[in-house]
């Protein structure tokens, strides 16, 4: 779909390598200092970018309070699929430390995982509230699939973690406007 700064080239909505995971549902780690980490961790908003001018694309200021249990929908502009790159930033508060917060993205084409991206924070200081911005880019437009055809059908699966432990997943179905 796009790639990260850092991370090795992914397709956007191509014939990617897909990946090894099934669709999980909800879920949250039954440990008790990861559920007090989920307990004050909270999205403040988001918003997707044209890189390369800085127009905001979409953005949501006010992110749903039951984001941890039931599946958003995110009603994304088609054009964004034009731009050639797209910075996606997250503000987000934690009011524990996060030793290493890192996400994993699962996107989904109905049933089928078609691609995986991993996107690694760092230390998140207690009672703080950070903005995390990454950048990916699109590929080839031969590679793009059909807007109009995933719309409503794609969903990303994220799994926000400390290290390699779950702290909550959630899902983001995406539809084209």
């Amino acid at each position: 779909i796009y790639q990260s700064d850092a991370q090795s080239r992914v397709n956007l909505f191509g014939a990617g390598e897909g990946c090894a995971h099934e669709m999980a549902s909800f879920e949250k780690s039954a440990d008790v200092k990861l559920q007090k980490i989920l307990q004050g961790f909270s999205i403040n908003a988001m918003n997707m970018r044209d890189a390369e001018n800085g127009t905001i694309m979409w953005e949501k200021n006010s992110w749903p309070v039951n984001w941890r249990e039931e599946e958003v929908e995110a009603h994304i502009p088609k054009g964004i699929l034009q731009c050639k790159s797209v910075s996606r930033e997250m503000n987000f508060s934690s009011l524990e430390a996060i030793q290493d917060f890192r996400l994993e993205q699962r996107i989904y084409l109905g049933d089928t995982c078609i691609e995986e991206w991993n996107f690694e924070f760092g230390f998140v200081i207690p009672g703080s509230t950070n903005s995390w911005q990454t950048t990916v880019e699109a590929a080839a437009e031969a590679d793009m699939m059909d807007p109009e055809q995933i719309s409503g059908m794609l969903h990303i699966e994220t799994s926000f973690l400390d290290g390699g432990n779950l702290i909550n997943k959630s899902v983001v179905r995406i539809f084209y406007v």
